[in-house]
C-alpha cells in the first residue's frame, strides 16, 4: 500500500480524520351636544376651577409635543415581544449549532464506514477476484476529484452534495494496473436521523418562543398593572384628592421599582400640599389681619370732608376693602370646607331677578326654565361675578340665556384670553393687556370655586362671531355632603 498523505481539499485520505465539506445551508425558520341653544358647542369638558394641582398637571402635559401620531403599545406587549424575540434567536442558534454538529458528525460517519468497507472489498478481491460492497472497477462516475486523489496512492473518500437528498459518499483505493476499486451509496436510513433531529428541533424552539411570551405577559401584564394603579392614583392627586396615595393604591408584597416610584410621588404630593396649604394659611392670616384696618381706614375715609380728595380716598379704601374680601373668599373655596345650603328654585324666574338688579341693561332670554336643587347665594355671587367681568372687560350687548339647567352669560368683547381657555381663571391674573389695570383677576376664580361648592361644572370659551361666553352647568342632583361633583348631563344633540 502507497504512503498515505494528508488529505487534499476535494477528497479525503484515509491517512487523517475525514473531514466533511461544509454542509448545505440550512433554511431560517358626532358632534357634541350644545346645550345652551345656538349650536356652539357648550360642554363641561374643562372644569377650570379644580385647583392648582389640576393647574400644574395641565400644564405639565402641555410640554408634550403634539400633532404627531404615536402608536400605544402596552409594557406587557413590548416585554413579551422582547422576551420572544430573546427565545428565537436563542432557539435559532442553538438549532444551527446542534443541526451542523449532528451533520458533520454524520458525515464523518458515513465517511469512516465507507473508508471501512473499501478496505474489505479491496482485500476480497484482491484473495478472491469477487466485488462486494456494490464495488466497481474503473467506475466511469467517479468524481474526477476522488480519481486525482486516487491515482496518487492514497484511498480516499469522496463526499458529492447536489442539495437533493442526503449526499452521496463515495471511497476508492488504487488497484495493482492503475485500476480504481470504488464504491458509493447515500446512507439514507442515516440521515433520516437528522430530519427527526430537525423536527424535534423546531418543535422546541416554537415551545420555547410560546413560553417565553406567555412568561412576557404575565411578567408585563402584573408590572403594567401596577404602573396602571399607580398612574390612575397620581390622576386623582392631580384632581386634588390628598387622601389618595400612590403606594397603597398599587399594594402588592414585592418591591420593586415600582414601589420606588409610588414613594416619590408621594413624597412629592405631600410636599406640594404642604406648600400650598401654607400659602392659603399664609394668604387667609394677612388678609384676616387686613380686615380690621381697613374698615377702620373705610370709616375714617366716610368721614373726610367733600371733595375730590376724599372721593379719591373712599374709592381706594372701597377697593382694597373688597380685595380683602375677596382674598379671603378664595382662601375660604381653597379650603375645600365650604358646603351648600341647599334650596329649590325655579332657575329661570331666579336668574331673570337677580339680572334686573345686578345688570339692568343685559338682555335675558329663558329658553326652557327648569326647577335646580342649588344654593340661591351662591348662585347668585357665581352670575354677579361673570355680569361684573362681562361689563368689566367685554363690550355689549351682554345676554344671559337659560336653558334647562344650562346658564350662560355672553358678551361681544374681545373674548377670553388663550391662557384662561386652557388653564382656567387663575388669581391675580386679568387676561390680556387691554384688561390690564382693570380688576384683580379674583372674580372668575371665585366664581368657580363657588361652582364647585354647587357641584357644577363652569367651562370658558369664545363665541366664533366673537366675545367670551360663560356657561354655567348645574347637576341634576345635589351636590354630596363631601362636596363631590354630580354627573352632568348634556342635552341630546338636536336632529
Amino acid at each position: 500500500m502507497p504512503t498515505r498523505d494528508p488529505s487534499p481539499p476535494g477528497p479525503s485520505a484515509t491517512s487523517s480524520r475525514p473531514s466533511a465539506p461544509p454542509p448545505s445551508p440550512t433554511p431560517s425558520p358626532s358632534p357634541s351636544a350644545d346645550g345652551d341653544g345656538d349650536g356652539d358647542g357648550d360642554g363641561p369638558g374643562r372644569d377650570p376651577g379644580t385647583g392648582r394641582l389640576r393647574a400644574l398637571s395641565r400644564r405639565l402635559a402641555r410640554r408634550v409635543p403634539s400633532g404627531r401620531f404615536r402608536p400605544r403599545t402596552g409594557l406587557r406587549w413590548k416585554l413579551s415581544a422582547a422576551i420572544a424575540a430573546v427565545g428565537a434567536l436563542v432557539a435559532l442558534a442553538l438549532s444551527l449549532a446542534v443541526h451542523n454538529a449532528a451533520r458533520v458528525s454524520l458525515l464523518n460517519g458515513s465517511r469512516d464506514i465507507q473508508d471501512e468497507r473499501v478496505t474489505f472489498a479491496q482485500r476480497i478481491y484482491e484473495s478472491t477476484g469477487r466485488l462486494n460492497f456494490d464495488a466497481h472497477i474503473d467506475d466511469p462516475a467517479l468524481p474526477p476529484e476522488l480519481r486525482e486523489a486516487v491515482r496518487g496512492g492514497q484511498r480516499a473518500t469522496y463526499l458529492e452534495d447536489t442539495g437533493e437528498g442526503p449526499p452521496e459518499v463515495w471511497a476508492a483505493v488504487p488497484l495493482a494496473g492503475g485500476r480504481v476499486l470504488s464504491i458509493h451509496t447515500r446512507f439514507e436510513d442515516r440521515y433520516a436521523v437528522l430530519s427527526d433531529l430537525d423536527r424535534a428541533l423546531s418543535i422546541g424552539s416554537v415551545s420555547v418562543i410560546g413560553g417565553g411570551c406567555l412568561l412576557g405577559v404575565l411578567v408585563g401584564g402584573q408590572l403594567s398593572r401596577r404602573l396602571r394603579q399607580a398612574a390612575t392614583a397620581a390622576g386623582q392627586v392631580a384632581q386634588g384628592d390628598t387622601d389618595v396615595r400612590v403606594r397603597d393604591a398599587i399594594g402588592g408584597r414585592v418591591r420593586d421599582e415600582t414601589d420606588d416610584l409610588a414613594r416619590a410621588v408621594d413624597a412629592m404630593a405631600d410636599a406640594l400640599q404642604q406648600r400650598l396649604e401654607a400659602e392659603r394659611r399664609v394668604t387667609a392670616d394677612i388678609a384676616h389681619e387686613l380686615r380690621t384696618p381697613v374698615t377702620g381706614l373705610v370709616t375714617a375715609a366716610e368721614l373726610l370732608p367733600p371733595g375730590r380728595p376724599s372721593e379719591l380716598v373712599r374709592d381706594r379704601a372701597q377697593a382694597l376693602r373688597t380685595l380683602v374680601e375677596d382674598v379671603l373668599e378664595v382662601a375660604r373655596l381653597d379650603s375645600a370646607t365650604e358646603r351648600a345650603e341647599l334650596q329649590e328654585v325655579a332657575l329661570g324666574e331666579f336668574v331673570a331677578r337677580r339680572v334686573r338688579v345686578l345688570a339692568p341693561e343685559a338682555g335675558m332670554e329663558v329658553v326652557r326654565d327648569a326647577r335646580v336643587q342649588t344654593d340661591p347665594r351662591r348662585l347668585e355671587r357665581v352670575l354677579g361675578n361673570l355680569l361684573a367681568n362681562a361689563a368689566k372687560h367685554g363690550r355689549e350687548p351682554v345676554r344671559v340665556t337659560v336653558e334647562g339647567r344650562v346658564l350662560r352669560v355672553r358678551d361681544h368683547g374681545p373674548g377670553f384670553p388663550p391662557a384662561l381657555l386652557v388653564e382656567g381663571p387663575s388669581r391675580f391674573r386679568t387676561g390680556s393687556a387691554d384688561r390690564a389695570g382693570r380688576g384683580h383677576g379674583l372674580g372668575l376664580t371665585i366664581a368657580a370655586g363657588q361652582a364647585r361648592v354647587l357641584g357644577a361644572a363652569l367651562t370658558f370659551r369664545n363665541a366664533p362671531d366673537g366675545g367670551a361666553v360663560a356657561v354655567l352647568w348645574l347637576p341634576g342632583t345635589a351636590p354630596t355632603d363631601s362636596g363631590g361633583i354630580p354627573v352632568v348631563t348634556l342635552p341630546a344633540p338636536r336632529s
